[in-house]
């Protein structure tokens, strides 16, 4: 019995199927089932039952995996016990961010706080940016990324997106090196929010304009640039989410730029645990200016 095998059953209990436990660990579904097939053969128990929609616990197995999750736990409590007796960071981070942050500025940076301290259970969430708010003014959790925070904040700065307008390739302002929200507020829209407050709907909104003529409203930035592209209207999106194909649309500048920041914020109802500074301390390294 090793730890393999352990991990194997847990993971098809919870998932339960070989494929999708497979996907959770990281490993092939051939490798699980040969690990747990040898559990068995060296128990002489069987501990799964294959069935058309998945795969189910016999009653042992219910016992073993009790069993499998308590030494489980116990080998962490071994880990996170060596860890401190070496110095090592422990603790528990809880991180929220909405989609296209964790599309784009957050995995190199949860790569490397993971890298410099594997102790910290780090646990990311992920919603829409008001929410995050709502969180973080709660105190659930204990660092969010936020739009545009105020200097108040003392935000750690994590980067800047570009509002970029997109076009159907044969739209008259895509001959155009660039246009005015005016121009694109007049047309026929297709609005995306990306779960974030501060979109094209907002951007209008606070230079004293209105989108004229929305013809689809949809969540997800790619669903937008797909309609773009079939002609549904125009649209304004951050620039981080572009994808490498373009073909049947064109990529616009605003004539005067707009874009939005993205900062690192800490909870105001609750103490920056040790966990915590690490990994701001992690960020702001990650994003100040090197030399020359």
């Amino acid at each position: 019995m090793n730890l393999t095998q352990l991990q194997s059953l847990i993971a098809v209990a919870e998932a339960g199927s070989f494929t999708a436990a497979a996907d959770k660990l990281g490993v092939t579904q051939s490798g699980m089932s040969q690990a747990l097939a040898t559990l068995e053969e060296n128990l002489g128990v069987k501990l799964l039952v294959r069935q058309p929609r998945g795969v189910e616990l016999t009653a042992f197995g219910e016992r073993a995996l009790d069993h499998a999750r308590m030494a489980l736990s116990h080998l962490k409590a071994i880990e996170k016990e060596a860890m401190a007796l070496i110095g090592a960071e422990t603790g528990a981070l809880r991180l929220a961010g909405f989609p296209s942050v964790f599309a784009s500025v957050l995995p190199p940076l949860l790569r490397r706080f993971r890298a410099l301290h594997p102790g910290v259970d780090l646990v990311p969430l992920e919603t829409d940016d008001m929410e995050v708010e709502a969180w973080l003014a709660a105190g659930s959790i204990d660092l969010g990324v936020v739009l545009n925070p105020s200097p108040a904040r003392h935000a750690v700065p994590l980067g800047q997106d570009a509002w970029v307008p997109i076009l159907p390739a044969a739209h008259p302002l895509s001959r155009r090196n660039s246009v005015s929200l005016a121009e694109l507020a007049a047309a026929p829209f297709v609005l995306a929010t990306g779960g974030c407050h501060a979109n094209a709907r907002s951007l209008a909104d606070a230079a004293g304009l209105r989108l004229q003529h929305i013809e689809i409203e949809v969540r997800d930035w790619a669903s937008a640039i797909a309609l773009v592209r079939e002609g549904a209207g125009v649209s304004l999106v951050p620039e981080s989410t572009l994808p490498e194909q373009r073909r049947g649309f064109r990529v616009s500048k605003l004539a005067l730029p707009l874009h939005r920041e993205f900062g690192l914020v800490a909870s105001p109802l609750r103490p920056l645990s040790r966990a915590g500074s690490l990994f701001v301390e992690v960020a702001r390294r990650s994003t100040a200016p090197t030399s020359a």
